[in-house]
């Protein structure tokens, strides 16, 4: 029987992998951790979807630790969420500092807990905000690490990572699903569900490639196809 754990936020990204994911395994576990971010209504959305697409069980893990050592406009009231117009090079403050290195380690453990042998994150080096933890190169690197610490072989998958957004929505559509993935999905980094606030990175993002992906859904389709092996 295969199994698989996702990393489950309960946003576009993650629950495109979670849609993909129910059609490849025989169960599928959703993760979804509380560091007391800003906008942790996300939790109880991800807690909904994860019920209504079909998971075999979703776990809550309490990551408060992360909160009390990661400074971020994610984790603190003080520190505005950047509007995409103020994003410029460099590390935005939204960067959660080992956000994703701690919960894929978790995870991982949840992984071994219910004899799964996958986990599975949304992240994505193609249209990813500069965060180095999204990247291709440290993915690869910490499953390698993460298989010798536990002795035992989970590999991590990224079905996202060389997509951009607007394949991302033509995956979402690919499984029927685009409309629960615009409409009862939080990306938004203000807490704002479905379009979101249209102000911050993560909205802008999002609203570029759903317009992409509208004006030339052929084109993109054929894209996600090449990219992904979708038949």
């Amino acid at each position: 029987m295969k199994r698989a754990v996702v990393v489950f936020s309960g946003g576009q990204d993650s629950t495109t992998c979670l849609i993909q994911a129910l059609t490849r395994y025989d169960d599928v576990y959703c993760i979804t951790f509380d560091y007391g971010q800003s906008h942790r209504v996300e939790i109880n959305i991800a807690h909904k979807l994860a019920l209504q697409l079909g998971a075999r069980a979703h776990k809550v893990i309490d990551a408060s630790l992360l909160n009390a050592l990661a400074i971020s406009s994610l984790t603190r009231d003080n520190i505005p969420i950047p509007g995409y117009q103020e994003v410029s090079c460099g590390l935005l403050s939204t960067f959660v500092p080992g956000r994703n290195i701690l919960f894929l380690i978790l995870a991982a453990i949840y992984a071994y807990q219910v004899k799964a042998d996958a986990v599975i994150t949304g992240v994505c080096e193609t249209d990813f905000s500069g965060y180095p933890d999204c990247r291709d190169d440290f993915i690869k690197s910490f499953n390698k690490a993460l298989n010798l610490g536990m002795a035992h072989e989970i590999n991590i998958f990224t079905p996202l990572m060389w997509l951009n957004k607007a394949e991302t929505w033509a995956m979402a559509d690919y499984y029927h699903q685009l409309d629960l993935v615009r409409y009862d999905t939080l990306t938004c980094y203000n807490g704002i569900k479905g379009d979101g606030c249209s102000q911050c990175a993560a909205c802008h993002l999002r609203a570029r490639g759903l317009k992409a992906y509208q004006q030339q859904p052929q084109t993109v389709m054929a894209s996600l196809k090449f990219k992904s092996g979708l038949c």
